[in-house]
């Protein structure tokens, strides 16, 4: 019994040591030269935010002009040189989530077609990186989200709104880093990796549309002021062409480690 027990706790941290964060960045990053011709800005977002940019600064070193961390409170461990340590509100957005999320897009305004952003996305990126689109507020946002949890809507249909309602989801932050390229790292806290859903998509097309926004007021009878309604009825990016996305951790790989060890004991 205590060999089954040693070989099971071997497999569990073999499976967990390969799914870590910062190991998710090392395994994109390293081994890989990268030609820089102009700046490198480097986004991380999501409960494992800290841990990912830590991993990018040892593997990126001397070349990162400007990094941002936004996570939630209490999860950043520490400084992480040239970079700005950031905290707000899980799993509700909250002020400091769009303050956060207002300077990361001042970082990545202006950029050229030289210039790289490498963006890391880890689980909890939806709540975190937010900033309501066009005349919205944090009060509208809540409220509407709100009123989809109280409905029933499920996870997909509350993103659908989501994403028209932010200035940054549903492929909206890609198309505000262009024409700077975008290296996407991203730890899915989904299953089936639909990176429209991870984080909502910050960087990736969107599939869901105005009509199927409009479908889902209909249907749950939802209260939406008018000053929100323009936001509603704009388009989400349906075509991105500067954006590289790896993901690099899952549940697969969770589970591949674990086979891997058990094979090998």
């Amino acid at each position: 019994m205590n060999e089954i027990l040693s070989d099971a706790k071997k497999i569990l941290h073999t499976a967990i040591q390969a799914s870590l964060p910062d190991e998710a960045v090392k395994k994109f990053i390293g081994g890989k030269t990268f030609a820089f011709e102009g700046r490198v800005i480097v986004i991380a977002i999501g409960k494992a935010a800290w841990n990912m940019a830590k991993a990018a600064a040892e593997n990126i070193p001397h070349r990162i002009d400007a990094g941002i961390v936004l996570t939630k409170y209490d999860h950043a461990k520490g400084e992480i040189p040239d970079f700005t340590i950031l905290e707000a509100g899980h799993p509700l957005p909250d002020e400091n989530t769009i303050l956060g999320t207002q300077k990361i897009m001042d970082a990545v305004s202006g950029l050229t077609e030289k210039d790289t952003v490498f963006f890391l996305v880890s689980g909890g990126g939806s709540a975190l990186f937010e900033c309501p689109a066009g005349e919205l507020t944090l009060a509208d946002f809540l409220d509407i989200t709100d009123q989809l949890l109280k409905c029933g809507a499920d996870i997909v249909e509350i993103n659908t709104i989501r994403k028209h309602l932010s200035a940054v989801k549903g492929g909206r932050f890609a198309q505000r880093c262009a024409p700077a390229r975008v290296l996407a790292i991203v730890l899915s806290d989904v299953l089936g990796d639909s990176l429209d859903s991870i984080a909502s998509g910050p960087c990736y097309p969107d599939r869901s549309t105005c009509r199927d926004v409009e479908q889902l007021i209909e249907r749950y009878h939802l209260v939406i002021p008018p000053h929100v309604l323009p936001a509603l009825q704009t388009e989400t990016p349906k075509q991105l062409h500067n954006v590289e996305t790896q993901i690099t951790g899952n549940v697969r790989a969770l589970c591949d480690a674990a086979k891997a060890s058990a094979e090998a004991l």
